[in-house]
């Protein structure tokens, strides 16, 4: 035991520091990505900056013809608080979280589960459904508005949160990029559980989805980011008030004076708050996701 002690505490300074992994040299082309980077994030900062300033301006300074960061008669609130005034903002929040939150599981639940079948299981057609899934990535949403309206009239769920939520639950990008990522499970540990006795859906939830936690998180940020900003569906598919998301809500906040521009302003910061909170707690997932899962084109 000495003798152990002995052989560690006498190696070298220098054998110790091999084992430290060496610092990345910063090379000209790496200084340029991140120059090119920093400019690119400034270019998306200023015009968020200039709506953040004008939310806080008055209504004079913000409609104004002379462009200033600073304005003359100082910072207020009195824009937020007109538009929590005469909108319902707890209850339209409300809406928006319940509603993405419910398309966000059930989105997981269909999209996971179609991935592992056209992954793992062998059936005829599954060709032509993999190619109708693809195909159906770049179709426009807006072409589908009108058939999905009549649709829901039909089962009479019009003015319900289920014509919110249902029609926002297929999402075919989201099925191709989770059987891409089960086809690099090696199939070594479902052939293992079978041989143990395992049933297919005990495979799938003890083995598959263990495994794929990362890009179900990814997939479930992007989701929930997706359905939080939709705005076009839930403005047609309900005339309720009760039933109002944040984005659709904050659109029936109008003034008779014409633009108001602080006040518009600050609408789109309280659209746009749950969303930064939500970028700021899962970064490093939604990062994740648009790198190495393609999900940046989809």
């Amino acid at each position: 035991m000495a003798t152990t002690t002995l052989t560690r505490t006498a190696q070298p300074a220098g054998a110790r520091q091999t084992l430290r992994q060496p610092r990345r040299k910063m090379t000209p082309g790496k200084i340029a990505a991140i120059a090119v980077a920093a400019f690119i994030a400034v270019l998306w900062l200023i015009p968020f900056a200039w709506a953040t300033d004008t939310a806080f301006k008055t209504e004079t300074d913000a409609s104004a013809s002379k462009v200033s960061w600073i304005p003359p008669s100082g910072f207020t609130v009195d824009a937020f608080a007109k538009v929590f005034q005469d909108g319902n903002i707890p209850l339209w929040t409300w809406n928006s979280l319940y509603t993405s939150a419910a398309i966000t599981a059930i989105t997981l639940v269909i999209s996971a589960l179609v991935a592992y079948a056209l992954s793992r299981i062998d059936f005829k057609g599954k060709k032509v459904l993999m190619t109708v899934i693809i195909a159906s990535i770049i179709i426009p949403p807006p072409v589908l508005i009108i058939p999905l309206f009549y649709q829901m009239l039909a089962l009479k769920m019009i003015d319900t949160p289920w014509a919110i939520i249902l029609p926002q639950v297929i999402h075919p990008a989201m099925v191709f990029v989770l059987k891409k990522f089960f086809d690099q499970i090696p199939r070594e540990l479902e052939e293992a559980a079978v041989m143990d006795g395992a049933s297919r859906l005990r495979i799938f939830l003890q083995i598959i989805v263990p495994l794929s936690r990362p890009i179900l998180a990814s997939v479930a940020i992007f989701v929930f980011i997706g359905a939080w900003n939709n705005f076009l569906w839930p403005f047609i598919s309900t005339n309720d008030d009760s039933l109002l998301t944040l984005p659709v809500g904050l659109q029936t906040i109008k003034s008779a004076y014409g633009v108001q521009y602080a006040q518009n302003m600050a609408s789109a910061l309280l659209a746009a708050l749950p969303l930064i909170l939500v970028f700021l707690f899962f970064q490093r997932q939604i990062i994740k996701g648009i790198s190495t899962t393609g999900l940046a084109g989809t």
